[in-house]
């Protein structure tokens, strides 16, 4: 059976306004998915505008292509967000009116068990976004106590991780962990139970930070935002959706930098650094989802949207 790259695009309108699009733009959806933001950019481009969509999931890719297919100057590339400007390049192009930046795992890839993200279903361990390199498997079987512990305390701020990393290095020592139930079971004895007792699945933190360890997700993300920043002229806007507190303070500091006007110690008299602010944010607070949507997408209620505006060329 085909694979379906089903994807409902979180804050969909919030995001169309802050990117305040124009017809004749260039435009980025550096994490396509399934074309649900795209599509809705696409239609608000005219003929001299253009849009470009990255993806590293090759069933991504393929999806959306084939939705974006009736958009003449609609493309679809393959690759990590990180690879944007390289991406862009071998395209023509160096600028652009609008980037979006949608973080973290979609819905299609949570929900398809083989892909093995989710602690819902036994499935191999995976959680490659890519479909290649690094797997779970590889980092449940084959870190350290001590990395292990690292990755789950600082990637996911479980504070079991040391119990949860010790109970995972005991049980491969006998045999490999293979299967998402096989770990998620593992997590849920290795918590105490009154902490399991809390609400929410005990796996879903681990689970969390050994995704992003295999997709490299955060150590990419400065300097993502960063190039994207570089991309945009002046006036153009970079959008990013966060999932978690770790993105969102990585998003928040670095649009931070962006804004920040002079760094001379507050003793001098006059500025002798002659720094200026890069960019304006949109909205000092976060966008976040309304009462509709969030009813209707459970994946919107931790959905954060930061924009920034280029008011400066670098």
């Amino acid at each position: 059976m085909e694979e379906v790259f089903n994807h409902r695009p979180v804050l969909l309108n919030e995001v169309l306004l802050s990117l305040d699009i124009k017809p004749d733009g260039v435009y980025v959806d550096a994490t396509v998915g399934g074309a649900g933001h795209s599509l809705q950019i696409a239609k608000r481009l005219s003929s001299q505008g253009a849009l470009f969509g990255i993806d590293q999931d090759p069933v991504a890719v393929k999806t959306a292509g084939e939705r974006l297919k009736s958009f003449p100057n609609a493309r679809v590339l393959q690759g990590n967000f990180s690879s944007m400007k390289a991406l862009l390049k071998e395209q023509g192009i160096f600028k652009a009116d609008g980037i979006l930046l949608d973080l973290g795992v979609s819905s299609y890839q949570l929900d398809t068990p083989k892909r093995g993200f989710s602690y819902n279903y036994d499935a191999p361990l995976d959680m490659r976004m890519s479909c290649q390199g690094l797997s779970a498997f590889d980092v449940v079987n084959s870190y350290t106590l001590e990395e292990l512990s690292r990755i789950i305390r600082d990637y996911s701020e479980e504070r079991f991780s040391f119990k949860i990393a010790k109970e995972i290095v005991k049980r491969r020592e006998i045999s490999p962990i293979k299967t998402t139930l096989e770990l998620a079971d593992l997590i849920k004895e290795a918590i105490p139970a009154p902490a399991r007792r809390e609400g929410k699945n005990p796996a879903k933190r681990t689970f969390q930070a050994i995704r992003i360890e295999v997709n490299g997700e955060l150590r990419i993300l400065e300097d993502s935002l960063k190039d994207a920043f570089s991309l945009l002229n002046v006036g153009g806007r970079l959008s990013v959706i966060s999932f978690h507190s770790l993105e969102d303070r990585i998003v928040k500091n670095t649009f931070g930098e962006f804004c920040q006007g002079c760094i001379c110690p507050k003793e001098f008299p006059v500025c002798v650094c002659n720094r200026t602010p890069k960019g304006r944010l949109v909205s000092k607070k976060p966008i976040t989802a309304q009462m509709q949507e969030l009813e209707e997408n459970k994946r919107s209620h931790s959905a954060k949207l930061r924009t920034i505006e280029k008011i400066k060329e670098e």
